[in-house]
Formats: C-alpha cells, sequence, structure tokens
C-alpha cells in the first residue's frame, strides 16, 4: 500500500518521559493545524480504502477499533478522532499518521502474545497522535533548516578563501541536524511510551505489558538492519527508555489482567486467512495434537456476562480459538465436512461469542443450507444484534436469495447503528438493483462511495441518480440536494 510506505517516515514521530508533557504549544500550529491533520487523514484513509494491501475483514476491523478506543477514550485528548486498520504485512510494526490515522501491521497481531501487549503498542502510537509530535517535528525541523542554511551560507563566503574550510562547514551543518533530528525523535519516543503507559493503565489493561514486549524485541535481535523488528528500527529503543518505563512500571500496583476472547480469536482468524492453508491446517492441528497453547482457563461466569450464555463455566481461550482457526482454514479450502466437525466442537464446549456464531452461519451458507443460514443468523442478532459480521452475512444472504425487501428492511434498522457504514450503503444498492429501483439504487451506491473518500464517485452516482427517471418528487428533491452538497465540497476541496 503505496500511503503506508510514503508516510511511514511519519510514525517515527517518538515521546519524551520527564516529570510534566511539555507545552504543545502554538509554534507547531502554525506548521500544521489540527485541520490540515484531519485533512491529510482523509486523504490517506482515501488510500486505504481502495488498497489492496488493507485487510478488509470486518471482524478483525471491528475488535481492533474497539481496542483502539478503548485506549483512546482513556488519552490526554480523549476528543481526537482516531482510525485504526490492519495492513497485510508480516513485519512487526504500527505506526501513526496525521488525522489519528494508526496503522498496525498483521505481523505485530501475531506476534503479540497477550492483548495488553497489543494495546501498550496502540497506547504508544496514540500517545504520539495526542501529543502531536508531526506538527512539532515540522516545526523543529523548520528551525533547523534556518541554522543549516545559514552555516552552508558561511560555507560557501569561506569557499572563496579556503576551499577545504568551507567544505568542512557544510558538512558540519548537515552532521549536527542530523544529531538534533535523531535526539528530537529519542524525545518523543519517550514522551510516548509515558502517556502510553497512562493510557494503558487507566484503560484497565497491563501496563507491564510495554517494557514486557518491547524487551521481547530487543532480545528476539541483534538489531542489525537486516534482522531488527520494523517497529525497533522506526521507534529507537535505547536501555534509558527501557529503563525509565520499568521505573514507572515498578510503581504502579499490580492487578490481574485477562485477555478478551476476541484477541485470541482475531489472531487465529488472521492465521487462517493470511497463511498457506495447507501449512496453516498443519499447525492448527499440531498446537491441539500437542497442546501448544496456554493452559491459563478464565471463569466466565464471574466477568459479568449474561446469564444463559455460556455452555462451560471455566473454558480456555486459547484452545477454543486454535479450533476456531481450524474451522476457518477449512471452510477456506472447502472442507465442508470437516470444518463442521470443529464448529459442533465450538458450539458444545466454547462460551457462545459473536465470532463464533458468525462462522457457523457462514458454513450453512457454504453449505448451501440457507434456511438453516438464516435462522442461525436471527438467533445470533437476536443475542448479538450490534455485530457487523452477523449484519453482513445476514443481509447479503436475504440479497443473494431474492429476498430485497426484507434485507432493505433490515438494512435500515442496522443503519440506525451504522450510520457511516459504506458496505450497508452497498448492500442496499445490491437489493435496490434487483427490484429495478434505479433512482434509489444510484443514491445509495453514492453514499457508499462517498463514504469510502470517493466523493468523485459519489457524485457521479448522484447524478446518475437525478436521471434515473423512476423516483418521486420527494425522493429527487433528496438526490438533486445531496448532489448540490457534494459538488460544493468538491469545489471547496479543488479550492
Amino acid at each position: 500500500m503505496k500511503i503506508v510506505y510514503t508516510l511511514l517516515f511519519f510514525l517515527c514521530i517518538p515521546a519524551a518521559l520527564a516529570d510534566g508533557l511539555p507545552d504543545l504549544g502554538e509554534v507547531a500550529q502554525t506548521v500544521l493545524t489540527p485541520q490540515d491533520e484531519q485533512r491529510i487523514g482523509e486523504e490517506i484513509l482515501r488510500d486505504v480504502a481502495t488498497s489492496d494491501d488493507v485487510v478488509n475483514d470486518i471482524e478483525v476491523i471491528d475488535y481492533l477499533q474497539a481496542l483502539g478506543y478503548r485506549l483512546a477514550s482513556n488519552s490526554p485528548d480523549n476528543q481526537q478522532h482516531f482510525t485504526f486498520f490492519v495492513v497485510r504485512d508480516k513485519s512487526i510494526n504500527a505506526f501513526a499518521m496525521p488525522g489519528g490515522v494508526i496503522g498496525v501491521h498483521t505481523g505485530l497481531i501475531l506476534s503479540t502474545t497477550s492483548e495488553s501487549e497489543l494495546a501498550s503498542v496502540l497506547a504508544h502510537e496514540i500517545g504520539h497522535v495526542v501529543q502531536r509530535h508531526l506538527a512539532r517535528m515540522l516545526a523543529q525541523q523548520q528551525n533547523d533548516a534556518w541554522k543549516s542554511y545559514a552555516a552552508m551560507a558561511f560555507g560557501l563566503l569561506a569557499a572563496r578563501s579556503n576551499p577545504q574550510l568551507a567544505s568542512a562547514s557544510m558538512q558540519a551543518a548537515q552532521a549536527s541536524a542530523v544529531q538534533r533530528q535523531i535526539d528530537y525523535t529519542r524525545e518523543h519516543e519517550r514522551e510516548a511510551d509515558r502517556v502510553g503507559l497512562q493510557i494503558l493503565n487507566q484503560a484497565g489493561l497491563d501496563p507491564r505489558a510495554m517494557p514486557m514486549f518491547f524487551e521481547q524485541l530487543m532480545k528476539g535481535t541483534r538489531f542489525s538492519d537486516g534482522t531488527a523488528p520494523s517497529f525497533l528500527r522506526s521507534h529507537p529503543l535505547t536501555t534509558e527508555r527501557m529503563a525509565d518505563m520499568q521505573n514507572r512500571v515498578d510503581q504502579i500496583p499490580y492487578r490481574l489482567v485477562v485477555d478478551g476472547p476476541e484477541f485470541h480469536y482475531v489472531r487465529a482468524k488472521l492465521r487462517a486467512e493470511l497463511d498457506n492453508p495447507q501449512q496453516a491446517i498443519a499447525m492448527f492441528e499440531d498446537n491441539l495434537r500437542e497442546k501448544k497453547y496456554s493452559t491459563e482457563t478464565v471463569d466466565i461466569e464471574n466477568q459479568g456476562k449474561g446469564a444463559g450464555l455460556f455452555r462451560n463455566s471455566h473454558i480456555n481461550a486459547n484452545e477454543t480459538a486454535q479450533h476456531y482457526g481450524l474451522a476457518l482454514v477449512l471452510l477456506r479450502t472447502n472442507d465442508l465436512a470437516r470444518a463442521r466437525k470443529e464448529v459442533t466442537w465450538l458450539e458444545d464446549n466454547a462460551p457462545r461469542h459473536a465470532m463464533i456464531e458468525t462462522l457457523a452461519a457462514n458454513l450453512e451458507v457454504a453449505m448451501g443450507n440457507s434456511h438453516a443460514a438464516a435462522e442461525k443468523f436471527k438467533r445470533a442478532l437476536a443475542i448479538f444484534p450490534t455485530h457487523r459480521g452477523l449484519i453482513y452475512g445476514y443481509a447479503e444472504l436475504l440479497v443473494g436469495s431474492n429476498q430485497a425487501e426484507t434485507a432493505l428492511q433490515f438494512l435500515d434498522e442496522k443503519q440506525r447503528s451504522y450510520p457511516e457504514d459504506a458496505h450497508l450503503y452497498t448492500l442496499k444498492s445490491q437489493a435496490y438493483t434487483s427490484l429495478g429501483r434505479q433512482l434509489l439504487r444510484h443514491q445509495a451506491q453514492g453514499e457508499a462511495y462517498y463514504r469510502s473518500y470517493n466523493l468523485t464517485g459519489a457524485i457521479e452516482q448522484m447524478q446518475l441518480a437525478s436521471k434515473a427517471g423512476d423516483g418521486d418528487f420527494y425522493q429527487l428533491s433528496i438526490v438533486e440536494a445531496r448532489l448540490k452538497q457534494l459538488q460544493q465540497m468538491a469545489a471547496t476541496e479543488k479550492k
């Protein structure tokens, strides 16, 4: 994804652990205002929305968003908007970009062994955003530029009488600017550490996970350019920084933090969907056979969940995730009989969970059992009404089985919870298409494009809707008003 690697430079924006956080000041805002950052963030998200390198699985997206917003709501700036997305990349990395856009590599999710470890990296990146490190870095570079220009100007003047002195002067100026940038980056990293630790603790996660995970990264590499994890290369880690993190953590009272089952299910899902299918099957089967998973059991009944949702009072979430991942990869390879065996095990042994319910219903769809699939979706949605994996699956089943009117009623209901969901509008467009309603079809597709940051496509669809000729006066008035609004947005962007 070109935008990620073009702007990967920005995620280095690091942080400091002094007793007081710095005054963010007005200088940074004169270089890059919050409004500028938001506009840049929207440009980035436009590329994200169309990139093949971004994971589009809604259950993975919603898990990361939920974890990210749990952290962001406990940050020093809980008004900052954030968008989290996952990049298909085996390297261990995460990065923050303008506008609160935070990307996470699949390699990072798969390398973490606890939810708090994953959260610690997200909290660190949130720290970069709320401390406005990008704007401050640009302000610093602007200041350094003047110093460098002055030194190089001296060098050019000196060249008239002493060429060697001029060359040395210019080299010294460049080296000094580089060193100042390195120091500034380390300062930012310490700041992001401190803010991240505060966020983790206030969000009810384990702040000890941050120094533990960073130490594991340090131990797992020789720090050469070819072997160091990307996160360490872009976020310089020093012994002083590690010591400071550990000192701060030691002052926080210990508490037991249990991973949510979604953490294990999402990791299993990524392995099932991204790895070579046969290798993934062999890995899950070997893990189950050799019991290569954590033996910790969780007392589900004591975690404030609703009564009647659980089959067993104690469950090993990681063991369940191995069965879940195996079922997913068997479904991926169309080995439906074996996939059903794994789903049956999950239904008999695991706590009831929306991701398992979605898998079970999708298996019925794959086996051609539309009625059974619809019943599973409806029963699951009665318990998990806002789970988008279930919402998407049921709506797609209705549209695909020529139940367009029922699909539209269902989508209207769910859009109250997710008014900005582009895929729900796309499904409405498909339903209207099957009913031959051209104005509503193009209108819905236009709203889908708008929510995918494709303003040009949205305008084109609204123009088609206005010329469709099959809408009533009220529908046409809505379309024309929306078209005018979108065209004004486009004119503003162009200016």
